[in-house]
């Protein structure tokens, strides 16, 4: 596929300029049941970003880190759980939102604790 590089660039354009889904993901350890969740306003990116600081070692939940080094990249897996419905009302706080569906997820899945791997 050979694009003109006038049409190349609104494709670009149109890329940067769409909003990434926000929204609410969950980590699961397979092996013992236990949960990490995070929200963020780009969630395909916060996934892939988790998952690579785990497997550098660096992620910021030490406990899931070494779960990960101790029961392996293959007991875990990784889902979108909710995402931010977008609204066209001007007053619409699309972090705010995302902000409260976190925290529902959060005391729903009850991530802090023994059953989870967030901290306060």
């Amino acid at each position: 596929m050979n694009l003109s590089t006038e049409s190349r660039r609104a494709l670009v354009r149109q890329y940067k300029e769409t909003p990434r889904p926000a929204g609410v993901y969950v980590i699961r350890n397979g092996s013992i049941g236990r949960v990490y969740v995070g929200g963020s306003l780009d969630v395909e990116g916060a996934m892939n970003r988790a998952r690579f600081e785990l497997n550098m070692r660096s992620h910021r939940s030490k406990a899931l880190g070494q779960d990960w080094i101790a029961h392996g990249a293959g007991h875990f897996s990784f889902e979108v759980i909710d995402r931010v419905k977008e609204r066209e009302d001007p007053a619409f706080n699309r972090k705010a939102e995302l902000e409260r569906l976190l925290s529902l997820w959060q005391e729903e899945l009850q991530c802090f604790g023994p059953k989870g791997y967030n901290t306060r």
